[in-house]
């Protein structure tokens, strides 16, 4: 099975009246590692040492698609919280001709980022927000009848019926949806799904022993490769050590990036706060090239978030608030609002490769003098753009059986 990442990000709106080098890509990629970072360690403080995954990506996009609509108030919020603004026409064509250069990398990645507006019928919207939305990372508009939750949405631009794609009225994200005052939602989604640069095989007769948070030692399915891989020893502001591997995908055009504590008794809730942008940026620009054993767990996540709490306490408070939001750039009227913020992610690492290569990979445990990098304690993941470090999913492997 190919490593798959499927993140959809839902946001429901109600009517309350019913890789360059510039200075400015270098900023901006600095900007969205930390806006990840940030996002990572707020999540990361509501699931108790679980395992989990999000994706910065997917939360951004609709953060930059509220933006085109955000006025006043509401829309310096929104520039505070993501550290830029897609107002700045610098930042809005930078961003375009990257989010253009990502949905068209096809060297063996399968990854799409898109942004669908579901608009009730019979809504009238600004030609200036339907003509930024249409251009902006392969988003769209399509019509929706919300107090019908199996409608078939409408493709607007085309005027063409297609069923739902899943996210969408009737599906289970959606829960409150059906209300009359419904006028507008967005679904940003991000799809990923790789085969690696160098593959694994699985490691079927010799589990991986894991040592969970609390000391508890579990044998979990692993998985091996013996490559040239990027690797360095660092240690965080606190002095925490750690290892850093990066893994590329095939292609060379995104990467996974692994960051395991040295010392099993060093719980990650120890580093997450240390984890900066610029610090992500120094470990990564000091990698190495090493021929090493690599063991992995092979793991699958799946979760769902209710974001408005921690996009409320980033200071994002007038976009959920009837009488304060001014969402005036979609019709150029008052009345829209957030009212759901609800993100749904899953991530699943796997080998590509056949069982017949597991005595070899038992016979390398054994007896190889390679050094060895092994995840057997939970460990954090960000999946990234390789050369730019844009960052699609971040998370969290607590217990690799959960």
């Amino acid at each position: 099975m190919l490593p798959l990442l499927q993140v959809t990000l839902f946001l429901l709106s109600s009517c309350f009246s019913a890789g360059g080098g510039s200075p400015l890509s270098e900023g901006l990629w600095l900007l969205k590692t930390e806006f990840a970072l940030h996002l990572y360690q707020s999540a990361a403080a509501e699931t108790n040492g679980t395992n989990f995954v999000i994706s910065p990506a997917s939360v951004s996009l609709s953060l930059e698609i509220l933006q085109f609509a955000a006025r006043g108030n509401t829309g310096w919020q929104l520039a505070e919280a993501l550290g830029y603004t897609v107002q700045d026409p610098r930042v809005r064509e930078f961003l375009h001709t990257v989010y253009i250069t990502l949905h068209n990398s096809s060297q063996g990645i399968g990854m799409e980022l898109a942004c669908t507006l579901f608009m009730q019928t019979g809504t009238s919207l600004s030609p200036c927000f339907v003509e930024q939305v249409s251009r902006w990372a392969n988003s769209s508009l399509e019509l929706a009848d919300f107090s019908e939750p199996n409608t078939t949405t409408m493709e607007a631009s085309k005027g063409t019926t297609r069923p739902s794609t899943g996210e969408g009225p009737g599906s289970p994200l959606w829960g409150r949806a059906g209300a009359l005052s419904t006028q507008l939602s967005i679904v940003s989604t991000m799809t990923f799904q790789s085969s690696w640069q160098q593959r694994f095989s699985s490691v079927a007769l010799q589990p991986l022993p894991f040592t969970c948070a609390h000391g508890l030692v579990l044998q979990v399915p692993a998985m091996h490769q013996v490559a040239e891989v990027s690797y360095g020893q660092f240690q965080d502001a606190a002095g925490h050590k750690v290892d850093v591997l990066e893994l590329l995908y095939l292609g060379r055009v995104a990467s996974l990036l692994l960051v395991l504590p040295q010392d099993k008794g060093t719980p990650l809730d120890h580093i997450e706060p240390h984890l900066t942008a610029r610090v992500i940026h120094l470990w990564t620009t000091r990698l190495k090239r090493a021929r090493m054993d690599v063991f992995l767990p092979r793991f699958r996540i799946q979760n769902q978030f209710d974001l408005k709490s921690i996009l409320r306490s980033w200071g994002i408070t007038d976009l959920f608030d009837p009488l304060k939001a001014n969402l005036k750039g979609i019709s150029g009227r008052d009345g829209f609002y957030v009212s759901e913020v609800t993100h749904k992610a899953k991530m699943e690492l796997s080998e590509e490769g056949t069982k017949s290569c597991a005595a070899t990979a038992v016979l390398l445990l054994r007896r190889s003098r390679t050094p060895a990098f092994k995840a057997d304690r939970p460990f954090i993941f960000l999946l990234r753009e390789h050369n730019t470090g844009f960052v699609f999913s971040i998370g969290r492997v607590s217990n690799p059986l959960d």
